[in-house]
């Protein structure tokens, strides 16, 4: 059995976010959660990794290891690419991550000396690197040409192939990229006052 959210409601102090939302995620694969602003994609990512508990629903068979990409880079800026990288994986294994996002040039730069879309890259390379049995990417193409994406979204497919991989999206055409099944959310009617 897959990872499961069985009639999970969640709610921040000033916003109801879901309201027994329900999915199963299958063992391995990429899954995008879909939908507007403000829906809670990235909230079930939240739940998923347990930086969040839901108010009520059950979360079950999540694994253990669990990596994690959000939506800022949350790179370290005194500390190169590489050794960004090096905090989740050893010296040999971080280069070869870099390498596998097309950042072979750049292992020795810190953060400022990047374009936004070098640290995105930095930043998937060491959610990729992390030992993982589920990877959770919260839009981790933003500020990527096509071209990046295209490559990058291969590299995230053959990884897919041996865990659960969500993402979350607002792009159809990365779904397709990533032959990817999808989990719409929908945003919550506001209370009635």
């Amino acid at each position: 059995m897959g990872i499961t959210l069985q009639n999970v409601s969640f709610a921040y102090p000033d916003k109801p976010v879901l309201r027994d939302f329900s999915c199963e995620l299958p063992d391995a694969g990429v899954t995008c959660l879909t939908g507007p602003s403000g829906c809670g994609k990235t909230t079930v990512l939240r739940l998923l990794v347990g930086l969040e508990k839901p108010a009520s629903g059950e979360i079950m068979n999540v694994p253990e290891r669990v990596s994690v990409m959000f939506q800022e880079d949350r790179l370290l800026p005194w500390a190169t690419a590489e050794e960004n990288v090096r905090l989740v994986r050893d010296t040999a294994d971080a280069a070869e991550w870099l390498d596998a996002v097309g950042l072979s040039d750049v292992r020795d730069a810190l953060p400022d000396a990047l374009s936004g879309g070098m640290r995105r890259r930095v930043a998937l390379a060491r959610a990729l690197a992390a030992p993982s049995d589920l990877l959770l990417l919260d839009e981790p193409f933003t500020g990527l040409d096509r071209a990046l994406v295209e490559s990058l979204s291969a590299l995230i497919r053959k990884i897919a192939a041996k865990k659960p991989v969500v993402m979350v999206t607002h792009n159809a055409e990365e779904i397709e990229l990533l032959s990817a099944a999808t989990v719409p959310l929908t945003p919550l009617a506001a209370p009635a006052t």
